[in-house]
């Protein structure tokens, strides 16, 4: 057979590879166990009030690798598997790099200068080829949930500001960032107004729109606000549910 005859022409229909972070108890969790037939892989404890399915609470890596092996190798009709969450899953591969090497924390590994971080980007490539063969040989979607923080962008056509991105390692974050089909950042909707300072003044403050604190949202392209993206032309922002996220996508012809 000729390599030519192996080339593929079309969109191929996969399931979805997921990133979403943003601020503690925003209901990043609760949109994950939407998504169908979903099964939690928790590094965490924080699903006590959500009703789901759920792996034990993962203390070492060799777990994470263990419920990632029985997804792939045995027989179930899990259709997503959500890690919950990355930035708690980074510690676990920071304590493991940290054992291999005989170091008392990452910063010591390999005698320093950021080794250590390097060396954990092994044990990530190790868990995305996981998650690629559920993808690939069970058909299965990918959630990964990370938490927020605020960091500075040296942007090169303007200057520094401060955004919204995934609590990791800014390798980590780069390798994830790049394998996902979307980054969605989970936040809540504000409108900005003014208000009587005194003595002739004003000053502007931040409002919530909707109830309970502000609608809640996904933003799903990226900006000075946060970093985001996505592979599926979707809106610039979505309600913060999985049902609307998929209508997104089956308007935009992306297969569920």
């Amino acid at each position: 057979m000729s390599i030519l005859e192996t080339i593929k022409a079309g969109k191929e229909a996969k399931p979805p590879r997921i990133m979403i972070y943003g601020i503690e108890g925003i209901g990043k969790s609760l949109f994950s166990a939407s998504a169908p037939k979903a099964v939690f892989l928790p590094t965490e404890d924080g699903l006590s009030e959500i009703d789901c399915h759920k792996f034990p609470l993962a203390k070492n890596l060799d777990s994470v690798f263990s419920a990632l092996e029985a997804l792939a190798k045995e027989d179930h009709d899990y259709q997503t598997v959500v890690i919950d969450s990355c930035d708690w899953l980074e510690r676990l591969i920071f304590d493991e790099v940290c054992r291999e090497h005989g170091a008392r924390n990452i910063e010591r590994v390999d005698g320093g200068y950021a080794r250590g971080y390097t060396h954990a980007l092994t044990h990530w490539r190790k868990i995305i080829n996981s998650l690629e063969e559920l993808r690939d040989n069970k058909g299965m979607a990918c959630i990964l949930i990370a938490h927020s923080k605020i960091e500075k962008f040296e942007d090169p056509e303007s200057s520094a500001y401060d955004r919204y991105s995934p609590r990791l390692h800014k390798h980590a974050n780069a390798l994830i960032s790049e394998w996902v089909d979307a980054v969605l950042f989970a936040t809540r909707k504000f409108r900005t107004q003014k208000e009587d300072a005194g003595f002739n003044r004003e000053r502007t403050i931040a409002a919530p729109l909707g109830a309970a604190g502000g609608e809640r949202i996904l933003r799903t392209v990226g900006g000075p606000a946060c970093v985001a993206k996505n592979r599926f032309n979707l809106p610039a922002e979505l309600p913060l549910s999985w049902d609307a996220f998929m209508a997104a996508m089956s308007n935009n012809g992306v297969e569920k």
